[in-house]
């Protein structure tokens, strides 16, 4: 869902600094190591394989099995090594699946079954990604740091236990896609936003928090506001 609030912005936030944000938060989320970042592509491509896994048990999808097994192998053929850690390896692992799964879902079940298959996804997502006790700043701090892993320009608005919002001014998921379309990769999706938004959207509310979003568009630059808020009383 698509939402517009009035916010007084902080001073720029890039990649790489780490001033406190809103009540002594720190954005310690802009400078992860090479291991952090690694341990999140990890993560996201267990979301992401486990996730349609739960998307076929909840549809009764068996006669998709063989078809299914097929992309978990292409998925997992070759992995990185172990060490060192190389986010780019692991970067690469992740967007092969993620086209993979992409191809295979909408060709199979329609392009309609995104939003179930990143229900799904939220659903795993839910319950591996680690509590660090801020609340909705954590659940707007997971998608600055998947946003960092492409290097996006943003900067933090806010982040409280109750409130948090994220503006990306410019999103490298755009660019490694385009890059990879260059080079002949096959995408099924004509733009990162038609998943995107429903997975991250799914993520936040996995977290027990209220998403918003506005997508924003200027010229080559493609970004979007995020924000996550706690559900009202009447809400919960």
């Amino acid at each position: 869902m698509a939402t517009e609030q009035t916010t007084t912005e902080l001073p720029e936030q890039r990649s790489g600094a780490a001033a406190p944000v809103d009540g002594g938060y720190a954005a310690d989320i802009f400078t992860m190591s090479d291991a952090e970042r690694v341990a999140l592509w990890k993560q996201r491509l267990f979301e992401a394989e486990a996730g349609m896994t739960k998307y076929l048990v909840e549809q009764q999808a068996g006669t998709a099995l063989g078809e299914w097994f097929e992309i978990q192998a292409a998925i997992f053929d070759g992995l990185p090594a172990q060490d060192p850690p190389v986010p780019a390896d692991w970067q690469r692992v992740f967007f092969r699946a993620q086209a993979l799964i992409e191809r295979f879902l909408i060709s199979r079940f329609g392009y309609g079954e995104l939003t179930a298959w990143a229900r799904a996804n939220a659903a795993v997502h839910g319950a591996v990604e680690r509590a660090g006790g801020r609340g909705a700043a954590d659940a707007i701090g997971r998608v600055a740091r998947q946003a960092e892993l492409y290097g996006s320009e943003m900067r933090l608005l806010e982040a409280s236990r109750e409130r948090a919002e994220l503006l990306i001014t410019h999103c490298g998921i755009w660019d490694y896609r385009e890059r990879a379309r260059a080079r002949g990769v096959p995408l099924t999706l004509k733009s990162p936003c038609e998943f995107c938004t429903a997975a991250t959207s799914a993520n936040i509310a996995a977290r027990g928090y209220r998403p918003g979003f506005e997508l924003i568009e200027d010229g080559d630059d493609h970004g979007c506001r995020w924000q996550a808020s706690a559900p009202q009383k009447a809400d919960r």
